[in-house]
């Protein structure tokens, strides 16, 4: 049975429960073992007893259950029983807890993004937690994680003493790094020059960046201009497509100016639910990270053309913000960047309106004033608002690129 959440019927039994969502619900464990999909769920609880302990003590948070069918594909892939890296079970398990409760009533078409209980810095650096996406899509409430991976819930808001339960149809992805993502999404010639630059470690393991990656139309656009820059003056055009300290997701920007890991600022502008960086444009939005989040834009920033977008530009070809620049017949920076393995059309795919029907923010990048749904607790946090962490480090980690390769 899948949740319709346009039903009235369906709000109807969503209010019901919430009513029952008292101490007389039961603990966690008794819950699911009262529900017949979720008997893998339970097992592999089973063998873990310090999550058990944990999670049977918790109060606050919301579980996104995996179904049998789930757990079965993941039993099938032999995670499992490989051990293929210690605490990925953990990890993984921890992932599907977020932190507050929010009931289905709380998720809407607008992209919310709230915190987990994975913090392991082995697979995630985003403080508070590594967060999950949630929205109303066709209909029914999906989670989207790790490479856009799309799961629905198809048991919605199941009553426990700690907070509720969401039973799911498959498992979330923790999301990999920077250039896993990069590969996977086709952005040969970001990587690439990430890899130039010797700048590979930092954007993989800072914690708490935004990153607005060039596809790579956007480097070939510019390829005349690419090939006499120095390693400084390359590694300063990445710095400008950084934001340290700050995991701005899509629903939470708005209009305003931020500065950049680079120094210069950037200029953040929504026109009919297109989102504008400078005059680039986003193309997809909200691409998770494991040390933050990651939109690809249609075109390369200069730290020396910083101008805004203008209401006519949803219209035009992509900027080219480097003047004489031209396009070559090779796109730069990919000669040694590895093909991706197969075909993520959820990474790839383009969509202009990546902020059809957000909030009507104003004011500076990161104001979460409007229109962000709250935990229905008042003592857990509202759904992941950009998160304010200060330069940890990256001064160091991005300061000074070796040697430009050859382009």
């Amino acid at each position: 049975m899948q949740f319709k959440k346009s039903l009235g019927a369906a709000l109807a039994v969503v209010a019901a429960r919430a009513q029952e969502a008292n101490s007389t619900a039961g603990n966690l464990t008794t819950v699911l073992a009262g529900n017949e999909n979720l008997s893998g769920l339970v097992t592999l609880l089973q063998s873990s007893p310090d999550i058990v302990s944990a999670l049977s003590g918790a109060q606050n948070i919301t579980l996104l259950a995996p179904s049998n069918d789930a757990l079965g594909a993941l039993n099938s892939s032999g995670i499992l029983s490989s051990g293929s890296q210690e605490g990925l079970i953990q990890a993984l398990l921890n992932y599907h807890v977020l932190v507050g409760v929010f009931n289905s009533s709380s998720i809407t078409e607008t992209p919310a993004f709230p915190a987990t209980l994975l913090n392991n810095t082995a697979f995630a650096n985003v403080t508070g937690g590594q967060v999950v996406e949630v929205r109303v899509e066709d209909d029914e409430v999906a989670a989207i994680t790790g490479f856009k991976n799309n799961v629905t819930v198809t048991e919605a808001d199941i009553a426990f003493d700690g907070g509720v339960i969401h039973v799911i149809d498959g498992l979330l992805t923790i999301p990999p790094n920077v250039s896993v993502i990069a590969q996977e999404a086709g952005l040969s010639a970001f990587l690439g020059a990430v890899n130039a630059t010797n700048l590979t470690e930092a954007v993989n393991t800072t914690p708490d960046l935004t990153i607005f990656a060039p596809n790579n139309g956007a480097f070939e656009d510019i390829s005349s201009a690419l090939g006499n820059l120095t390693a400084e003056q390359a590694a300063s055009i990445l710095q400008y497509h950084v934001i340290n300290g700050t995991v701005a997701y899509s629903s939470t920007l708005a209009n305003g100016t931020v500065p950049t890991l680079g120094g210069g600022n950037i200029t953040i502008t929504i026109i009919d639910g297109e989102v504008f960086v400078n005059r680039a444009r986003v193309v997809t939005a909200d691409v998770l990270i494991a040390n933050g989040v990651l939109h690809v834009i249609d075109s390369v920033l200069s730290p020396d053309n910083n101008a805004t977008a203008n209401g006519t530009e949803s219209d035009d070809e992509p900027y080219v913000a480097f003047p004489g620049a031209s396009s070559g017949s090779d796109v730069p920076y990919t000669s040694n960047v590895p093909s991706p393995t197969s075909t993520n059309e959820a990474l790839t795919s383009t969509n202009n309106a990546v902020a059809s029907g957000f909030p009507a923010n104003t004011g500076a990048v990161g104001d979460n004033s409007a229109g962000n749904p709250e935990a229905s607790s008042s003592s857990s946090s509202a759904f992941a608002a950009p998160i304010q962490t200060g330069a940890i480090g990256a001064a160091a980690l991005f300061g000074g690129a070796a040697i430009l390769a050859n382009i």
